[in-house]
């Protein structure tokens, strides 16, 4: 972690801790859980154990996660997931501690575990025993919102078969704790879930005069995406979740592939971004509409469209040397192919806003959570987490 992005998260995270100080006078320590649902931009390794061609096991990816050695993320090192956890293991010591101490006369509650370690994907035979307890990474890369995208990758996970183990995370912790504390457990947690890029990128953008190109125009195509994803989120809230961050599509016509392939300039390939504008507010809206029936705000819409545009068009102001070019990666703006050993490899990963031919860098991705903590409601709707972890401390 660079010394500015590590001032400026623990800053952002002394945003919450006031937040807290100021509107909580009985604080709790307890674990929180924590769950992730969706494709590459989120998945922590578990394509590793699955027969599949979306796998990112291999140098150099991972060159600057703790170990330096592949982790099955889709980053040069920590991913989304990671950086919220890390958040929630200083928002405990930093915050609940210290506000215990003052108000319990003296006394410190004691942090649990989570966020010392990142949460882990679903299939490691590592998640067993306590560990189940912090939460699970159920993503798995190259999946979408429908079944038939990601088709070229074989194996993944598909988003109900993340369900099924959610279903089955829960079981196994039934055997733990017992049905009441599991059910609680599942209540308080976070859920992330990261879907609807694949769906253009990997399918209907995928080849031209794709399956689903000819089945449907693009307002119409949205419109199904749409509709299908409200019934993803709509179970997941049957299976127990309660406090879901759901992003939208990035600007996905200004990633480094879509530059490589279409662009003659360097400028965003058009049709790309016409679909995320016609995709992200519906997406919004729908979540609005599942809010409103359920009686509560459940869902909460992170834009992450707007938070990578803030550094795709001005990469300077961010710290960044270019928002075109990947770091690792071949051919026009590295956008051309895998990331691997025989790759271009910058080596300073810390200006690039983009590891490889579709994902961001790790310090991209700081600066994304930084928006998903304290962003305004241009970027979190109808609250960030900052604004959730207050309320909810008071519950």
């Amino acid at each position: 972690m660079s010394m500015d992005s590590s001032v400026v998260f623990f800053s952002s995270w002394m945003i919450l801790a006031l937040l807290l100080a100021l509107g909580t006078t009985a604080p709790q320590a307890h674990a929180r859980a924590f769950f992730v649902f969706g494709d590459s931009l989120v998945d922590s390794g578990n394509n590793d154990y699955l027969v599949t061609t979306a796998r990112a096991d291999s140098p150099p990816y991972g060159i600057d996660y703790p170990t330096h050695r592949p982790t099955g993320r889709f980053s040069n090192g920590l991913n989304i997931p990671d950086i919220i956890s890390y958040g929630f293991h200083l928002y405990c010591i930093f915050v609940l501690s210290a506000i215990s101490f003052l108000v319990l006369n003296g006394k410190f509650v004691p942090c649990e575990q989570i966020g010392e370690q990142p949460t882990l994907p679903y299939l490691s035979p590592e998640l067993t025993g306590e560990r189940l307890l912090v939460g699970a990474n159920f993503a798995s890369a190259g999946i979408g919102i429908l079944n038939d995208t990601g088709i070229q990758f074989l194996n993944i996970i598909r988003i109900y078969k993340q369900l099924e183990y959610f279903q089955q995370y829960q079981q196994r912790v039934t055997t733990l704790i017992g049905a009441a504390q599991t059910e609680r457990l599942v209540n308080q947690a976070l859920v992330l879930i990261t879907l609807g890029g694949n769906d253009f990128v990997n399918n209907y953008y995928l080849v031209p005069f794709s399956a689903r190109s000819r089945q449907f125009s693009l307002p119409d195509y949205v419109r199904y995406l749409i509709s299908e994803y409200r019934k993803v989120l709509r179970r997941l809230y049957e299976l127990g979740a309660r406090r879901v961050l759901v992003t939208g599509t990035g600007p996905m016509g200004c990633v480094p592939a879509e530059l490589a392939m279409r662009s003659r300039n360097g400028e965003c390939a058009v049709e790309l971004q016409r679909a995320a504008d016609l995709f992200n507010p519906q997406l919004v809206q729908m979540i609005n509409g599942l809010n409103n029936e359920i009686g509560g705000d459940v869902f909460i819409a992170a834009n992450a469209f707007r938070m990578h545009m803030d550094f795709i068009s001005n990469p300077g102001a961010y710290g960044f040397v270019t928002s075109k070019i990947a770091c690792c990666g071949q051919g026009p703006y590295n956008g051309l192919g895998l990331c691997t050993i025989a790759s271009n490899l910058c080596a300073n990963r810390d200006i690039y806003a983009f590891w490889d031919a579709f994902h961001p860098s790790e310090r991209a991705n700081r600066y994304i959570v930084r928006q998903i903590l304290s962003g305004s409601t241009d970027y979190m709707h109808p609250m960030n987490l900052s604004n959730i972890m207050a309320l909810d401390s008071r519950t």
